[in-house]
């Protein structure tokens, strides 16, 4: 498999690193190694996939010149899903593949089942409450993380008590339908989240911490793998749910 590299910071990086250990996988092109690049349009048509992890301010048209080059993608890049319906026409009018996710580590994706299931048993009792904290380096360039958006997601579609997130500071009480997910950026911390049920009895916590970037590195290669046999707008979180990752 042969891959093209939008964006050379740490996640860049990373999966560079982590091909090395495939011999059938080979990195034909990077583009944006300096922030003052541009693609590498050239390198790009010699893949079989691309692999993007950018910035939301550039990813849409990356996309957008990625497509027209009849070339698949996958995106890593957050922060730029109220824009999921333009995407979804540009694969169409293509006629091309691409697969996105909010979070791309399998244990993360563990972790989405673990929440949904234990908010549906809090549903017999009202008595808990349920709130969320995420934390991430300081160079991450969007806040929250979009995996503190599924989450949340989550929790209000499988709690009954919870109607809406707060992700923003609070100057009020919070309201009794609203979950706040507050974040934390600074440091080195490649990624943390964790969701409280908490009552006056007790508390239970619920947390997933990356050690590094390699597991966001593997699920991205697997959709690589998924991709290049598929068309259409694809979610990587869906795609494992239902089994086929």
């Amino acid at each position: 498999m042969k891959i093209a590299l939008v964006g050379y910071g740490n996640m860049g990086q990373e999966i560079e690193n982590l091909v090395k250990n495939y011999p059938d996988y080979s990195i034909v092109s990077i583009s944006y190694k300096k922030i003052t690049d541009k693609l590498d349009t050239s390198g790009i048509k010699k893949s079989d996939v691309v692999i993007d992890f950018t910035s939301p301010e550039i990813v849409v048209d990356n996309i957008k010149k990625i497509l027209a080059m009849k070339k698949k993608l996958v995106i890593g890049t957050t922060g730029w899903y109220e824009k999921l319906n333009d995407v979804k026409s540009l694969v169409k009018k293509n006629n091309g593949g691409l697969i996105y996710a909010k979070n791309f580590s399998v244990g993360a994706n563990i972790f989405f089942k673990i929440i949904s299931e234990s908010s549906k048993l809090f549903n017999k009792y009202e008595g808990y409450d349920v709130y969320g904290l995420e934390v991430h380096h300081k160079g991450k360039k969007d806040s929250p993380s979009g995996t503190a958006k599924k989450i949340s997601d989550l929790i209000i579609s499988s709690y009954k008590y919870k109607k809406n997130a707060q992700f923003e500071k609070l100057d009020r009480q919070v309201a009794k339908e609203e979950i706040h997910f507050a974040s934390v950026r600074g440091g080195n911390n490649p990624g943390y989240h964790e969701v409280t049920f908490d009552s006056l009895a007790d508390e239970i916590k619920l947390s997933h911490q990356a050690h590094n970037r390699r597991g966001f590195a593997q699920g991205a290669l697997l959709a690589a793998k998924f991709i290049i046999k598929n068309k259409g707008l694809w979610s990587f979180e869906d795609l494992f749910e239902k089994g086929k990752i």
